[in-house]
């Protein structure tokens, strides 16, 4: 009986040492290899594209099969020589990685080209964008197409961000500001709840990002605007940041756009 005791015992442990393995709470503070990047269509009027780092496409899904769906039969020449994007991909004020979730792309650290490649037919594959960046190991980026897209030269601008992960505090959430509108003036972003505001950050030129600030977890209307004016440029209503999260506020459009698609907008994604 003493050795039956003693091998229930011993089982015993062994599952629930397993069970520590399987539930134990997970480090998600960094990416698991290399460094992480996650990438923004801001571009204005810019097609459909996906991301490219040199050749090594990151986002969407993989070049279309050369065959024909219905005979089998491969005649596709582009396709067979040089390969095809498939027609989806990441359109106009859209994060490539999940609007609204803070998805990363891992990509092993060194100096990269970052492009994006257009998705549809017409001009299929053609790169309207080349960034030069290099990248950290254990550190996060984000990439993003900017300006306005120049329909004769199919180009836009962009850049590139450091996201750098903050020391959390659980009972705050960590809001930085990030200025993609080309025609714009360096602009504050500003927190608003119960009448009370509060500036995130200094004053942020395009291209440029700003510092995450600490703030009390809550519902906020955000809006920004230009040194010297009480004016709001760009404003958004009942945005939740969450306790323990760390959140990118970034602006998009064209500053002369009045209404429709163009005009100036805050989007919000989870850093981490």
């Amino acid at each position: 009986m003493r050795y039956f005791r003693t091998l229930v015992t011993l089982l015993a442990g062994v599952i629930v040492a397993s069970c520590g393995e399987k539930h134990e709470v997970k480090d998600i503070t960094g990416p698991t290899a290399g460094a992480a990047v996650n990438f923004f269509n801001f571009g204005v009027n810019a097609p459909t594209v996906n991301f490219y780092a040199n050749d090594k496409k990151l986002t969407a899904a993989s070049t279309t099969a050369c065959n024909d769906g219905v005979t089998g039969a491969t005649t596709d020449q582009t396709c067979l020589s040089t390969g095809r994007e498939p027609t989806g991909g990441t359109a106009y004020g859209q994060s490539a990685n999940g609007n609204g979730v803070a998805l990363y792309s891992s990509i092993a650290p060194g100096s990269y080209t970052l492009s994006g490649k257009i998705t549809a037919t017409t001009d299929n594959g053609l790169s309207i964008s080349n960034t030069q960046a290099t990248f950290e190991n254990g550190k996060f980026y984000s990439y993003y197409l900017s300006g306005i897209y120049n329909t004769t030269t199919k180009t836009v601008e962009g850049f590139v961000v450091d996201v750098p992960i903050p020391d959390l505090d659980f009972t705050k959430s960590y809001v930085r500001f990030v200025n993609a509108v080309s025609n714009s003036q360096p602009m504050t972003l500003y927190a608003s709840v119960g009448g009370a505001e509060t500036p995130i950050g200094g004053s942020i030129a395009y291209k440029a990002a700003g510092a995450f600030v600490a703030i009390a977890p809550g519902i906020y209307d955000l809006n920004t605007r230009v040194a010297g004016s009480s004016t709001n440029v760009i404003t958004r209503t009942a945005v939740t940041f969450a306790a323990g999260r760390v959140y990118t506020v970034a602006s998009r459009g064209d500053i002369t756009a009045a209404t429709g698609t163009n005009k100036p907008a805050l989007d919000n994604t989870p850093s981490r």
